[in-house]
């Protein structure tokens, strides 16, 4: 089957703009994605090996605010430029920053719309597994050049293996762990069958093989977790 991707955006960004879906938004993380907290930790980790104090950070896929959240927390220097295309999302990441606000821009729209920096790094989680090749790769190519020389990247979203068996068997589990995790039974349900059906997942070695095409170098995982995958790299 083929996917008409304007129609699938256009039916995530009606999702994400839905004042229900917006409000329950952080439940999802947590209780579909094998330690997110953690993740939103190691990814400061990483960017702070590399960058100083008074760090700028591209966060695409910035809506909830939830890594914003805690990357403001653990890093009172760092300063942030979040981008996504779901209002109400950037509506609730202003509200989860809290006291932390006046520290990031939040811009409305695709990569696209994003300051070209240079930004001493650059994050994006649970997003990119959403657009399909080409657009993946041209975001990517349009994060990298965002970024001074050297800066760090990290990425992490839905990446596992697509031959169609072994598909079937780790969306099963995908699902299983939500159940497991305290999800509404008929959420996991819903979940899963959108994903099955249109979400735009790669194997790891398509993902990284991307990140290169990109201009990364120096890819490597962080981060495995039943369907999902981070990577750290350098522009």
């Amino acid at each position: 089957m083929k996917i008409d991707q304007r129609s699938h955006s256009d039916d995530l960004l009606t999702h994400f703009n839905d004042a229900t879906a917006v409000a329950r938004y952080a439940e999802g993380p947590r209780r579909f994605v094998p330690g997110v907290e953690a993740v939103h930790r190691m990814a400061g980790i990483l960017i702070a090996e590399r960058v100083g104090a008074d760090a700028s950070v591209l966060v695409l896929g910035a809506g909830g605010g939830l890594e914003l959240k805690a990357f403001a927390d653990a890093y009172p220097g760092w300063t942030f430029d979040g981008v996504d295309p779901a209002r109400e999302m950037l509506a609730l990441a202003r509200r989860t920053l809290g006291a932390h606000a006046p520290r990031a821009r939040l811009h409305e729209g695709l990569i696209d719309v994003a300051p070209d920096g240079p930004f001493d790094a650059g994050v994006c989680l649970l997003t990119l597994h959403f657009l399909a090749p080409d657009e993946r790769l041209r975001t990517l190519a349009q994060v990298h050049r965002r970024l001074a020389p050297g800066a760090p990247f990290v990425a992490m979203h839905a990446s596992f293996p697509q031959e169609a068996d072994a598909r079937t068997v780790w969306l099963s589990r995908y699902a299983a762990y939500a159940l497991a995790s305290g999800a509404d039974p008929e959420q996991v349900r819903d979940a899963h069958a959108a994903v099955t059906a249109h979400l735009q997942t790669l194997s790891p070695a398509h993902d990284e093989a991307l990140l290169r095409a990109a201009g990364f170098s120096d890819v490597e995982v962080f981060y495995t977790a039943f369907t999902f995958r981070g990577w750290i790299a350098y522009a």
